[in-house]
């Protein structure tokens, strides 16, 4: 187990006494079923027995350790030998390799966003044709059979896939990329399985009928696609091309899935600059201004490829996908002129979208809960649990339309009613001819069409109002107990869904005094809800207006995103921030806690310190690789190596097995910096892909090679950020967080003591080891 510090300062080491996120009882529950067994993996747990007491590593939803990325470029003589014998050629190869790269993630994005919304149209459209068939030929349960078998045997794949191939790809997976983008790398979490899954899952998912989007999954997978294509190459399959080696580190990694997620945004929404501000606002923890040049460059690759095959798609060859174009709900259409009234009826909006929002939070977390208790039980219940929710969301979708009253069709419209073989506002379902069934609209439709339905402009009494009450009351509920259950599944749609519902309901209230189309109403209402549910502003607004092609609207989105973000904040955090917290991945906010500001960083320091000489015994590197699990050391020069004891940087456990595998020791203790660079070159010491680096298991150390010496001064980090121990500890993590740091060294204030305190590490700054070292702060 590859794991930061587990035994002491490790970045996701739980005390049980200290863990507030699972009660006593859940804890104890853990700890009996292994107590006879030295090391166990249970979701969402990972229990390690010690000696002394039992740590908890919380995993989320992979049963593996939580790794901690390195976002520092590690400056030691290797590297900097590196860096200045590359040539001009190389470096525009490097800067080169970057823009294709950008560009090979677009289009890749782009590619799976259309065969996405193809096959997700073509499946679920059979299944509503199918469907819709069977009722106008009066055959009602056969129809209800057919709807509800196609669900579950499409709920029941998707289900499969998560439990049998990636569990990691179940859920929005937006949680997961912030987590990386933040620094934090838990296992499989973009792996290829989980990219396949992901997208095969959330065809199948969305095409069952779930209340559930595909537009969460999408973010997930740009940043797998990235994922795929910054490892570097592959020695397994040859693809070693020397170019690649530039991408051998975590910094490059990130900006290519900086750039995935905000490419997965814009081929999910069509929406390219939402999708830069996605990335920027919500997503990425670290920015910089080249950055942004290219996650805007390749969200306009995506535009483009979605531009393309919508256009061949618009002559009828793709099946029922192709009428949207690149703007999914045109609204544009609508007059948007507002007055007083209007402004007081977006306020209000806005004060029940924050309201609704933070209650939604509230009840998935509590939801989610249940289901991690469900779900541990194995791939068996999660599938269950699956097709129950399938079959109680088929019910739904099927039955309550027979609470709605048929409505004769309107004589002035320029579209067939009911609309028969092929989506539309007005479906049919039991009503005779000449009539059809506002809630079938919107329940035996696509989720999309459904949006597109409500977002409709110029049809102001298409919908009742105890119909849209009854669809918004279904979708929230629905909504709720659907994320969660083994599959991809999206917040956004059903969000956007219920908004769009409640809107309506808002807009239907305020129509003696207001002169807002009812198609506006849904939209600020959606506005509204995304704003409380997720607590983004600019790039929420900036998504809504691209996807709705009317930026008259912007400042009333722009208000009603503010109060609900505002109002909602009064009650819980954002739902993608509950979620990571649930999950257990260790992420460190954009702000300190209060309670930081009444510490210094030497009030946090834990463990016993463990540092190497500047040149080190042989037998000493491997004792202490092998009785901990830290992955940085500090490395200290002492007499006859320099005048007193000095800090000389920090050197990590993967460049030692690397240096160690090379054997490049001396009898004497002296130093041999120079023989490092015929022996060895900067690139053996880059990060390998996911679980192909150099592991302690591969040493083959003799007992002579014991006792002899090796030089550490070569691979040794000698710029480390250090940091006082007297700084405040709120000071300490803002810095960690945004310098995107592993490791950070405290330093003594004073002199005549060792040249270093500790090491601080992203446990270090976690709620739980901070109020469980100080509890007179616990609140």
């Amino acid at each position: 187990m590859d794991q930061e510090n587990i035994m002491n300062h490790g970045d996701d080491v739980h005390d049980i006494e200290n863990e507030g996120l699972w009660d006593g009882k859940e804890i104890k529950r853990y700890l009996s079923e292994v107590s006879d067994k030295n090391i166990t993996y249970k979701e969402p747990f990972l229990v390690k027995r010690t000696n002394t007491t039992s740590q908890i590593a919380i995993v989320g939803a992979n049963v593996c350790p939580i790794e901690s990325l390195d976002y520092e470029i590690v400056e030691n003589e290797l590297f900097k030998q590196d860096w200045r014998s590359r040539k001009k050629v190389q470096i525009f190869q490097y800067v080169l390799l970057k823009w294709a790269f950008a560009l090979l993630i677009g289009l890749g994005t782009g590619i799976v966003g259309f065969f996405n919304n193809i096959a997700v149209e073509n499946i679920a459209g059979f299944k509503l044709l199918l469907t819709s068939g069977l009722m106008s030929e009066h055959k009602y349960y056969k129809a209800f059979t057919a709807y509800a078998g196609c669900n579950v045997v499409l709920a029941a794949a998707a289900a499969v896939l998560c439990a049998f191939i990636a569990p990691a790809a179940a859920g929005s997976g937006i949680p997961e990329v912030k987590a990386y983008l933040n620094g934090v790398d838990a296992y499989s979490m973009l792996a290829p399985s989980t990219l396949f899954v992901k997208i095969f899952g959330s065809i199948l998912g969305v095409s069952a009928g779930f209340v559930v989007g595909k537009e969460g999954p999408m973010v997930h997978t740009g940043a797998c696609i990235a994922n795929l294509l910054g490892q570097g190459g592959s020695r397994k399959y040859h693809l070693t091309w020397t170019w690649l080696r530039y991408f051998k580190n975590d910094r490059d990694r990130r900006d290519m899935i900086t750039c995935g997620a905000a490419a997965g945004v814009a081929a999910a929404f069509r929406a390219p600059v939402g999708g830069v501000l996605f990335a920027l606002e919500e997503a990425a923890s670290w920015w910089r201004s080249a950055l942004l040049w290219r996650t805007f460059f390749t969200t306009a690759v995506v535009a483009i490829v979605l531009r393309a095959f919508i256009q061949y798609c618009s002559t009828g060859k793709c099946g029922l996908f192709g009428q949207g174009g690149l703007i999914m709900y045109d609204v544009s259409s609508a007059t948007s002129t507002y007055s007083g009234p209007d402004i007081l009826a977006v306020i209000f909006l806005g004060i029940i979208g924050g309201i609704l929002g933070s209650i939604y939070n509230y009840f998935v977390d509590k939801v989610l809960r249940t289901y991690s208790i469900i779900n541990e039980r194995g791939a068996v219940s999660k599938i269950l649990l699956v097709i129950a929710i399938s079959l109680l969301t088929s019910c739904c979708s099927f039955g309550l339309p027979w609470l709605a009253k048929c409505i004769s069709c309107p004589t002035d419209l320029t579209v067939s009613c009911p609309t028969v073989g092929e989506s539309g506002n007005y479906k049919g379902f039991q009503c005779p001819t000449g009539y059809y069934n506002d809630l079938a609209s919107l329940f035996l439709n696509t989720n999309d069409d459904a949006i597109r339905n409500l977002f409709s402009t110029s049809t102001k009494n298409e919908f009742h109002i105890s119909s849209l009450f009854i669809f918004f009351g279904a979708i929230y509920c629905l909504g709720i107990i659907t994320y969660g259950i083994a599959i991809p599944a999206g917040l956004f749609i059903p969000v956007i869904l219920a908004g769009a519902s409640y809107g309506r309901l808002v807009g239907r209230l305020f129509e003696s005094i207001s002169t807002l189309d009812m198609g506006l109403y849904a939209l600020l209402g959606a506005a509204s809800f995304l704003g409380g549910t997720m607590r983004m502003t600019v790039s929420l607004c900036v998504i809504l207006l691209e996807l709705t092609n009317d930026l008259l609207l912007l400042p009333l989105v722009m208000l009603v995103l503010l109060i609900s973000k505002t109002v909602a904040d009064n009650f819980n955090k954002g739902v993608y921030d509950q979620i990571l917290k649930i999950k257990g991945l260790p992420y460190l906010d954009a702000h300190a806690e209060p309670y930081m500001k009444h510490l210094v960083a030497r009030d946090v320091v834990s463990g016993p310190l463990i540092t190497f000489s500047g040149v080190e015994k042989v037998g000493n590197i491997l004792h202490a690789l092998k009785t901990t699990g830290h992955n940085g050391f500090p490395v200290i020069d002492e007499p006859p190596f320099s005048d007193a004891p000095e800090l000389c940087g920090v050197v990590l456990r993967s460049h030692l097995l690397v240096l160690l595998k090379g054997k490049n020791f001396s009898k004497d203790r002296v130093v041999t910096g120079a023989d490092v660079f015929q022996r060895f070159a900067a690139f053996d010491f880059s990060k390998a892909g996911s679980g192909k680096g150099i592991k302690l298991e591969d040493l083959d150390i003799e007992e002579e090679e014991m006792e002899m010496y090796v030089d550490l001064h070569p691979i040794t980090n000698a710029s480390p950020y250090t940091v006082v121990e007297t700084m405040s500890l709120a000071k300490a993590a803002i810095l960690f967080r945004q310098l995107g740091l592993r490791h950070m060294c405290v330093v003594p204030k004073s002199q005549g003591r060792p040249p270093i305190v500790g090491i601080l590490t992203r446990h270090d700054f976690m709620r739980e080891h901070i109020l469980g070292l100080n509890p007179q702060y616990n609140e």
